[in-house]
């Protein structure tokens, strides 16, 4: 075997552990590139034929299989903790001011709260909360 042939395999090892540390779906695709240059270093191929086999193989399955494992994987997709709390609806428990903020009640907690608007909102209306800011909801009174 030559040297390439053992280069191959060890870059195809070392991409499989980098993308199984790191879950970005982007280091499979070279890993598979770099097997498919294994193979042709198996073969004895030229070594410019394994280079370019490498990098066809990686940019066309990036290109053309990443966006369709990532639709169906939905890696890093799903809302989280606060950010899950975005388009909720809460109800005003102290009043909210153009220059103070106020109190909002949100599945049972109950967060500070700015106006999105700037407009007063009075205390028992039902509000949507549009964006989070530090520890703050910013919400706008629904009509």
């Amino acid at each position: 075997m030559e040297v390439y042939t053992y280069i191959w395999i060890a870059l195809t090892i070392i991409l499989i552990v980098i993308e199984a540390i790191t879950v970005s779906l982007t280091t499979i695709w070279l890993a598979a590139g770099s097997l498919i240059a294994f193979i042709f270093s198996m073969l004895n191929l030229p070594v410019w034929s394994q280079i370019t086999v490498f990098f066809a193989v990686s940019i066309l399955l990036l290109i053309f299989t990443r966006p369709v494992a990532v639709k169906y994987l939905k890696v890093g997709d799903h809302r989280t903790n606060v950010d899950s709390l975005i388009g909720e609806k809460g109800i005003v428990i102290m009043d909210i001011t153009e220059h103070s903020t106020g109190q909002v009640k949100v599945r049972g907690q109950i967060w500070t709260a700015v106006s999105k608007t700037g407009e007063s909102i009075k205390k028992d209306t039902e509000v949507i909360i549009e964006e989070i800011q530090g520890v703050k909801l910013v919400v706008n009174a629904l009509k």
